[in-house]
């Protein structure tokens, strides 16, 4: 393959813009008519836009791309189209079709392209999608992802901002891989525990999904770059409050390690400066905050579900494998909007 140092420069969502940034951006765009069949655009901030075709089929559209955090071009191609194809789940819907989205140096070796763009069909074939063509750009970096179309049932869509008090907040991956990949860029990763992130990074939003279908979930997104924390205070919407057990997150136990050694990402820190204020820290470890700020790449799906129901689905959860766990609850707004306890 080519070079590491061509390849892997420390990527994944970890390049995103900031939420803040971005916000200030979207807030200044024109405003459009009101469509009555657009369901979900990017004012609310959710993880995929819904338009509405029929009474029973809703089309579900999103993107994703972003730079190389592993040196394995396969392996980089499979987290990148697992990472893309994951907001169409979170929205409830199901996979139809993808685009290859590539940015790739014209004078690097193609077998690099070939093996990023392998990884990346077989993860679209897997979540039973059909790889329908793409687009390429000469450029000096590598980046690499998909344009995603499913669909959903106008009336079963999973939106990112509607939960109810007393829903129960489930988590289905670990967090930490953020921190996981920046340390195993300076040699510090074991390889066991890279092999893990790397694991959980290629693991389909599919499978918890589908277990999340026989609930009643009332929100639904996927946690990424904006951090556990951002992803929940977007949920939050303002209109309530969450109460999180920082004991209870799955995490990654080597990625405590290396943030309590501070190898941290700027993302992280823009991730922090955004949503610390509000969030308050109740005899929470340094290390605990750190991965609750820190950007994953191609997470989890963080569901608010029934009270009733979450212990059942915790259980359909694990038995298809995902080490979820109930991380809190979500209730009346408070006098801080996150309370993480530890």
């Amino acid at each position: 393959m080519g070079s590491e140092k061509l390849f892997c420069k420390g990527g994944g969502c970890t390049a995103k813009l900031g939420a803040g940034v971005l916000s200030r951006v979207l807030e200044r765009l024109p405003k459009f008519p009101p469509d009555p069949a657009l369901l979900i655009g990017y004012d609310s901030k959710d993880d995929a836009a819904v338009y509405q075709l029929t009474d029973d089929v809703a089309v579900v559209q999103t993107l994703d791309f972003f730079p190389p955090m592993v040196d394995d071009p396969y392996t980089f191609g499979k987290i990148a189209a697992t990472n893309a194809l994951s907001d169409v789940w979170a929205m409830g819907g199901e996979v139809k079709t993808a685009l290859n989205i590539v940015c790739f140096p014209e004078k690097e070796d193609l077998n690099v392209l070939g093996e990023m763009m392998r990884g990346g069909a077989e993860k679209v074939a897997e979540a039973g999608g059909t790889l329908v063509g793409g687009h390429s750009i000469a450029d000096a970096d590598v980046k690499y992802g998909l344009s995603v179309m499913g669909t959903v049932h106008p009336e079963h869509i999973y939106a990112n901002n509607t939960p109810r008090k007393g829903d129960k907040l489930l988590l289905t991956k670990r967090l930490g891989v953020g921190i996981l990949c920046t340390a195993n860029r300076v040699g510090e990763a074991s390889p066991e525990a890279m092999q893990a992130a790397i694991d959980s990074m290629t693991t389909l939003n599919k499978y918890a999904a589908d277990c999340c279908r026989k609930y009643h979930v009332h929100a639904c997104t996927d946690v990424t770059g904006f951090s556990f924390l951002g992803h929940l205070h977007e949920m939050l919407d303002g209109g309530h409050s969450a109460r999180i057990q920082a004991g209870d997150v799955p995490v990654f136990e080597e990625a405590l390690h290396h943030a309590d050694e501070f190898l941290l990402t700027a993302a992280g820190q823009r991730n922090r400066n955004h949503t610390a204020p509000f969030v308050r820290f109740e005899n929470v470890p340094f290390a605990m905050e750190e991965v609750l700020f820190d950007p994953q790449t191609s997470g989890g799906l963080l569901v608010a579900v029934d009270a009733e129901e979450a212990e059942a689905l915790l259980s359909d959860l694990r038995a298809a494998g995902a080490p979820a766990a109930i991380v809190g609850e979500v209730t009346d707004s408070e006098d801080i909007e996150i309370r993480v306890m530890g």
